[in-house]
């Protein structure tokens, strides 16, 4: 049997709408961010919750930076005091947004 490496095996995540960051490395983000909110568009939600965490504010600025350029967006804004405050954006999906990339 050859020897797996588990960095190469994919990260199966639930589609719930919620969406916690805490333990993805930056880098991977935007690929992340892509693939769920295409999975919620698929599984019918339209709204999701992004949990970036407070810390400096840089997580929540890339995420935000992405949520700009996706088409899939039709707006975000942060939580409140009920869904994590300046520590996690809510995210509003397109209806009809762009299929999900195949591959």
């Amino acid at each position: 049997m050859p020897d797996r490496n588990d960095e190469d095996e994919p990260v199966r995540i639930p589609i719930t709408g919620e969406l916690d960051l805490h333990t993805f490395q930056p880098r991977e983000v935007a690929s992340l961010l892509d693939d769920y909110l295409a999975e919620c568009a698929r599984a019918g939600l339209r709204e999701a919750r992004i949990v970036h965490g407070k810390g400096t504010g840089a997580l929540r600025e890339t995420v935000q930076a992405w949520l700009r350029r996706s088409p899939r967006v039709a707006s975000f804004r942060l939580g409140d005091e009920r869904t994590g405050g300046w520590g996690a954006t809510l995210v509003t999906l397109r209806p009809g947004a762009p299929a999900p990339k195949s591959g």
